[in-house]
Order: C-alpha cells, then structure tokens, then sequence
C-alpha cells in the first residue's frame, strides 16, 4: 500500500494504476460503514484509491471541524488490512494552495433543500472537494455510501450535469445490531444519548412500515420523535429516489436529521408505497 500526501506522487502512483481504478472518499475517522465502500471497490475494480482528507469547505462557522476526529494511523491500518494499493492524505494546503477557491460547484435548488437548507454552503463544499479530487485521482468508478442519500444524489447529478466519465456506485448503509447507522460522529455521544438516538433510525422503520401498509409515512415518523424530547428534529421527509416531491405509489425514500444533544446525525430509508 502507497501512502501519499502530494499532488505528484499522486499522480505517480495514479499513473501506473492497472486497470479499472476505483476511489473511494472520506474524511478519516474510518468505520465498518467505509470498510464495507473498500470491500466493495476491492472485489469490483483493479486498483482501489482511498482519500482521506477532513474538508473544510463543507463545515459551517459553529459545526465540528477542529474536533472532528482524526484517527489517521487506525485509518490506514485499517485500509491495509482491506487490501487498498493507494492511500492520498493531502494537507489543507495542498488541496487548496491558492487558499479558499474563488470558484466553487453550486449545487442548484435541489442542493438548498434538506440538508442544505440546515448546513448553507455545504453542498458547495462537497461537491468542490468531490469535484478537486475526482480530477486528482481520475477514477474509472467511485463509491459513496447511502447514508448520506442527499449527497449521493447531489454527485451523481454533478457527474452527469458535468459529463465526468465515471460510474458513481452507492453502497448500503450498515448498521449495528440495534439500528443506528454507523457515523464517524457517533463517537461523540455520551452513553445516554447513544440511546436516544436510536430515535432516528426508530422513526424511520415506523414510518416505513406505515407507509408501506398504506399509511401516512411521516405523521408515522414524526410521532416516534414525541416520544423523545430530548432529541431535537431538523427535519423528516418522503420523497422520491431522486429526492423530488414523494410519489402516490411505488418506491420512495425516507429521510431525517436530528440533534442528539450538540451532535447532528442524519439517516434515511427507502419504502415501497402500495
């Protein structure tokens, strides 16, 4: 495995790459949700890229990026046990040398919606930095988890608006065995508020269930949240996969945000409406 940190080495190692070249894009902090990304580029392509780099542009002036965790030596023995050949640790200052880019990707009115409208500016930041590094690493197919369902619809319309060759793969969110959707911001939850935030993931499959019976989805969802005052809803939402206004039938997605005390965890759910 080939650490590197620098645009010419990147470029060193992505230029003798065989094959199909798969990236997979984080920020460190790796957990069994990346694993399952690296897994799934590994058994699929020749030669597996992982970046790791905390961005800046996609945090809000009171969000979490100077205590973000950085676990970098767990992340990369992690990426060596799972078998990638390149690992790309770029500085702030490499990724960005001219300083804060003057010209950033504008996600359009879907990228204001949801998580947009909570976080102003972060799809900005996400599809800038998504859109730096898929030019640095030229992948052939690149993996995202459905965790973040916006922001995997978000790149996809970006890949497509942009014409980039590249197939944009979603992988399914994992879980633990209680339900609550593996997050690198899960580390931050005391032992109670880990508890209440099953919440999220508690509406969800009650509201699929109700919606998939033919109820309402979201008073289904939104009456789990009554029961858990201390946690503090953003939003619950139906729409449809593609994250327009929600279908009368046939499939659908359900997604949530919500504050567990000072931390924000976001989930979503598909449903089959009859």
């Amino acid at each position: 495995m080939r650490v590197v940190g620098t645009r010419e080495e990147l470029k060193a190692a992505r230029d003798t790459a065989a094959g199909t070249v798969a990236v997979v894009m984080t920020m460190g902090a790796l957990h069994e949700g990346h694993a399952a990304l690296l897994r799934t580029a590994r058994a699929e392509a020749d030669t597996v890229l992982l970046t790791i780099f905390v961005n800046p542009l996609q945090f809000g002036p009171n969000e979490d990026l100077d205590r973000y965790p950085r676990t970098l030596d767990a992340d990369l023995a992690l990426a060596r046990e799972l078998g990638v050949d390149v690992v790309f640790t770029p500085s702030r200052e490499v990724m960005y040398p001219r300083g804060a880019p003057a010209v950033r990707v504008d996600p359009g009115p879907a990228g204001e919606r949801f998580e947009g409208a909570s976080r102003p500016g972060f799809f900005h930041g996400v599809l800038t930095v998504v859109n730096k590094l898929f030019q640095l690493t030229r992948p052939d197919v690149a993996y995202f988890g459905e965790k973040d369902y916006q922001q995997l619809g978000m790149i996809r319309a970006m890949v497509r608006d942009f014409d980039l060759p590249i197939d944009v793969r979603g992988v399914p969110t994992v879980r633990e065995a209680d339900g609550l959707a593996l997050s690198s911001r899960n580390r931050y939850l005391a032992p109670d508020e880990r508890e209440s935030a099953l919440t999220l993931s508690r509406a969800l499959l009650t509201a699929k269930t109700e919606g998939e019976r033919g109820g309402d989805a979201v008073a289904a969802g939104l009456a789990e949240f009554t029961k858990s005052p201390e946690v503090k809803l953003d939003y619950f939402v139906l729409t449809d996969p593609m994250l327009g206004p929600p279908p009368a039938h046939g499939p659908a997605r359900l997604l949530t945000a919500a504050w567990v005390g000072a931390t924000r965890l976001i989930d979503n759910a598909a449903v089959e409406l009859p």
